[in-house]
């Protein structure tokens, strides 16, 4: 993923609600959402060529999704693929903050990524940028892209209005996952492809020309873009998934949604 907005503690139907876009390049052989044929509780895309994953949610209510940190144009090459680290913790059992401290010892061995664990209780935040460190998530709205936690880039302002705004027009009680509200307006919010203005960019090394490129929610490119567009509400008995495909001329190419329920004692 390259763009993350989360509400953490917010809405009381839904304790984690998330929107994402995952920018790639085309070329990457990737599964679609839908379940791991390898762990049958597992759900989300699929990297084919390391076999991980960048956003993946478990029947046993678990989440986890990871976007790479940037540091120039030529990073050095890592030994372990960043998308290990979500498909490890959703396949796994143990706590966000527990797992989040365990990567300390590793983390030097993946390339510079971000990364959110949730266990169905705690929301933890992970990265190995500049320095391996944790943190449990705060309560409020937050946004994880290609730098710090919370950086204020345009696209993460952009996505953290439109949550917070879909958030609070949401009832806070409903009758079931079969009266869901309308999402249509987020993918909307990631669908954005406007340029950010030049002195709202951020300077991570890889010049004025690609950061101009990179600044919407949506990232518009014949090579490198946006191949997808997810959201996530988790709630206590289930967990709604919702992918949207792209090629690289920015058209929709499929979308899939389903509600998993969730039994942590499974």
């Amino acid at each position: 993923m390259c763009l993350i907005a989360l509400a953490w503690k917010v809405h009381p139907r839904w304790p984690l609600a998330l929107i994402a876009n995952r920018d790639e390049l085309h070329a990457r052989p990737t599964a679609p959402a839908g379940f791991d044929p390898e762990a049958p509780h597992v759900y989300g895309g699929r990297d084919l060529v390391a076999g991980g994953g960048w956003l993946q949610v478990s029947t046993r209510g678990r989440l986890a999704a990871v976007t790479n940190v940037r540091t120039g144009l030529s990073p050095e090459p890592a030994p372990l693929s960043r998308g290990a680290l979500v498909r490890e913790f959703v396949r796994g059992d143990g706590g966000a903050m527990e797992s989040a401290l365990a990567l300390e010892t590793t983390a030097p061995r993946y390339g510079p990524f971000n990364l959110l664990l949730w266990d169905g209780r705690g929301l933890a935040f992970a990265s190995n940028h500049p320095q391996p460190h944790h943190a449990p998530v705060a309560a409020g709205i937050h946004a994880m892209s290609n730098g710090a936690f919370d950086a204020p880039w345009p696209k993460s302002t952009l996505a953290t209005k439109a949550l917070e705004g879909w958030i609070r027009a949401c009832p806070a009680s409903g009758t079931g996952w079969d009266a869901l509200p309308d999402i249509e307006p987020l993918f909307s919010a990631l669908a954005d492809r406007a340029i950010a203005p030049d002195d709202e960019l951020p300077d991570t090394g890889v010049g004025i020309a690609l950061e101009r490129t990179l600044s919407p929610p949506f990232v518009l490119g014949e090579r490198y873009g946006t191949r997808c567009s997810s959201i996530v509400l988790a709630g206590e008995d289930g967990i709604l998934f919702a992918e949207r495909r792209f090629n690289s001329a920015g058209e929709a190419t499929g979308d899939a949604s389903v509600v998993l329920p969730v039994d942590r004692n499974s």
